[in-house]
């Protein structure tokens, strides 16, 4: 997900508009709205301490503005929450084990995310029994936009 989506999505969460955003961080208020907007649409991107001062304002970590960044745990947690956010992942417990689940109240995320997830499953039940090597399984799993 791009930083201008994460931007749009915790500035509508906190019910401000570009304008007030742009000028919380310091813009002029004339060109205020403008910057926002350029950022959220992905026409420009923020540098570090602009993206270090909105996730100020927002009163959240930056990794939450930078997500994909699963290069350390702190970065993984906060894909796995945008992932949340968008998809409606739920973090339960099934059989004392923690595991992530498919929200069912997300709707037409929830039957997109179900079929690709028992794809998933699936080719995974497969390499587990044997019925597949794992390089079939890796070429499934790296292959998967194109089938």
């Amino acid at each position: 997900m791009a930083i201008g989506e994460r931007i749009r999505f915790f500035r509508n969460l906190k019910g401000m508009t570009q304008k007030y955003l742009g000028m919380q961080v310091g813009f002029p208020e004339k060109t205020a709205d403008i910057r926002m907007a350029q950022y959220e649409s992905g026409s420009r991107t923020p540098k570090a301490d602009l993206t270090n001062n909105i996730a100020n304002v927002f009163g959240i970590s930056t990794s939450a503005l930078t997500v994909p960044d699963i290069d350390n745990y702190n970065g993984l947690m906060h894909t796995l929450f945008t992932l949340e956010d968008l998809y409606g992942f739920r973090i339960d417990k099934l059989d004392n084990e923690i595991c992530i689940r498919l929200d069912k109240g997300m709707g037409t995320n929830y039957l997109k995310m179900f079929d690709m997830f028992s794809a998933w499953q699936e080719q995974a039940e497969k390499l587990k029994n044997g019925e597949i090597t794992k390089e079939e399984y890796d070429n499934w799993r790296y292959n998967y936009y194109k089938q």
